[in-house]
């Protein structure tokens, strides 16, 4: 295989777990839940990659930068609205939505410039452009896809009442919120995060992840409560009338070796004449 393929597709794997990338699809998905925001975030943000690789993105990008950093912050701002509101989950629904998941990867791609994507851009003047473009956009559509089904499937778990998906959501909500800001007023003031967008990134994508997957996990339901409930109930009385029936009964050893509803019968009428006063 191609030299130039696999490294595009590793740095595409590695670009799609930036964690502009996950507040960004996640954020999104909670505000318009589809399955599909990943692959048309990734879709729409390799393109401005592909573009740029080829010398002909500068233009576009620039003219783009502003609005990449407003976006993560819109994204954070309607979150933290929907969080203390206590707004409900929104149903999923099945018609994807394309324009507004493809101009916020656009807008990241053309702001967010980070260590994977810049490689790209350098191994693309070594080599072929569209080579680099179609693996790198394979990575990356990969991971985010892969994280925009994820998100999508955990917002329809919160919305039909599943207990630890709602848990979930709301905690990615507070996740969403805080690298929202971050990473949006880290942008807007100049402040370099490079050197720590890779082990950020990876926390983030683990992070998310197990949630997702604890939130998939089977939880008590309402059923098996209520049938622990009526075991207990049915395990108290029985210990109830056991002891009803020493108290009524006495401590005699055959009435206790008993073992059939006779011999207790038996045993409680032969208590009963020797504790008998005749007169």
């Amino acid at each position: 295989m191609n030299a130039l393929a696999v490294m595009g597709l590793a740095l595409g794997m590695r670009h799609g777990v930036d964690p502009d990338h996950l507040a960004a699809i996640d954020g999104l998905t909670r505000i318009r839940p589809r399955a599909t925001n990943g692959i048309y975030f990734a879709l729409g943000h390799v393109l401005v990659v592909t573009l740029l690789a080829m010398g002909i993105g500068h233009f576009l990008a620039t003219r783009l930068a502003f609005a990449g950093p407003w976006s993560l912050i819109v994204i954070g701002s309607v979150n933290l609205w929907r969080l203390l509101r206590g707004a409900a989950a929104p149903r999923i629904r099945s018609r994807p939505i394309v324009v507004q998941p493809f101009l916020l990867g656009m807008l990241l791609a053309a702001e967010f410039e980070t260590a994977s994507q810049l490689s790209a851009l350098i191994l693309a003047g070594q080599g072929s452009a569209w080579l680099l473009g179609v693996t790198f956009s394979f990575g990356m559509v990969l991971v985010d896809g892969l994280d925009g089904y994820l998100a999508g499937s955990t917002q329809r778990l919160a919305a039909i009442g599943q207990t630890r998906a709602r848990a979930a959501s709301r905690a990615l909500g507070l996740i969403v919120v805080l690298f929202a800001f971050g990473l949006g007023g880290a942008e807007l003031f100049g402040t370099e995060l490079t050197s720590v967008a890779l082990p950020l990134g990876l926390s983030l994508f683990v992070i998310v992840v197990g949630l997702r997957i604890w939130a998939r996990s089977k939880a008590p339901t309402a059923r098996d409560t209520q049938i622990s409930g009526v075991e207990m109930m049915q395990g108290e009385l029985a210990d109830y009338m056991n002891q009803e029936q020493r108290t009524f009964v006495g401590e005699s050893p055959g009435i206790v070796e008993c073992a059939g509803p006779l011999d207790v019968i038996f045993g409680v009428l032969t208590q009963f004449v020797r504790s008998a006063r005749f007169f």
